[in-house]
């Protein structure tokens, strides 16, 4: 009966570690595709916000690798290498549950962060590939206006991006809406993406530590038995 039970337990690792195979895979996929919808902004939201999904990508190459180390504990039902593999699963764990509350805790943070940063970029004239990149995509102009775009002596000079029909500084009809509103919601629901896989993968992997335990304690009893 209770090699029954241990062998129960082993197939559930075993099938638990094909899931966390396939949370690796969501975590790096989920990492890149804010790192991707980030990327040529950083100058104008900061860095932050890019590194947690660069965290979350890293995390998800070493739970694939950790895997197959699982894999290889249950089958050969070695003690020292279940419970490593439980040790370890806590760890990820409790870098999950950081990641997302981290990117949640961020969350209230974007309205000020980016607006600080964007009135600063756009007042010195830096991150101007940046300023174009998010006026063509979000069709916006300045901050909370194109009147944003003014040099030192009060003289409008907004780029090309700013213009609704297509033409040139000298001929040119800017958008009526600034970005700042436009920006502050795209990140805000990039960063509940990093929250949400963060903590939600975090809470799956509660049941593979419980297998990984379970299945060490029935190991070691086996051994105590012998």
């Amino acid at each position: 009966m209770v090699e029954g039970g241990m062998k129960c337990i082993r197939v559930l690792l075993f099938a638990f570690n094909v899931l966390f195979t396939l949370i690796g895979i969501g975590l790096i996929a989920g990492g890149a595709y804010v790192q991707i919808n980030l990327k040529g902004y950083s100058e104008i939201i900061g860095g932050q916000f890019s590194a947690a999904a660069v965290f979350l990508i890293i995390l998800g190459v070493f739970i694939f690798m950790i895997a197959a180390f699982g894999c290889c504990g249950a089958y050969k039902e070695n003690y020292c290498c279940i419970m490593t593999f439980a040790g370890i699963l806590v760890i990820i764990f409790i870098c999950e549950m950081a990641a997302g509350i981290a990117g949640f805790i961020y969350k209230d943070k974007v309205d000020t962060q980016i607006s600080d940063l964007m009135k600063e970029t756009i007042t010195d004239r830096k991150a101007l590939e940046d300023w174009d990149k998010v006026q063509k995509e979000f069709h916006c102009c300045g901050v909370n206006s194109s009147s944003d775009w003014k040099f030192p002596n009060g003289t409008e000079a907004f780029p090309d991006s700013c213009c609704s029909n297509g033409g040139t500084a000298t001929s040119c009809t800017p958008y009526d809406v600034g970005c700042y509103t436009e920006l502050k919601d795209f990140v805000k629901d990039k960063i509940v993406v990093i929250g949400g896989i963060g903590v939600g993968f975090a809470v799956i992997q509660i049941i593979g530590i419980l297998f990984a335990c379970c299945l060490g304690r029935a190991v070691k009893k086996e051994y105590e038995v012998v």
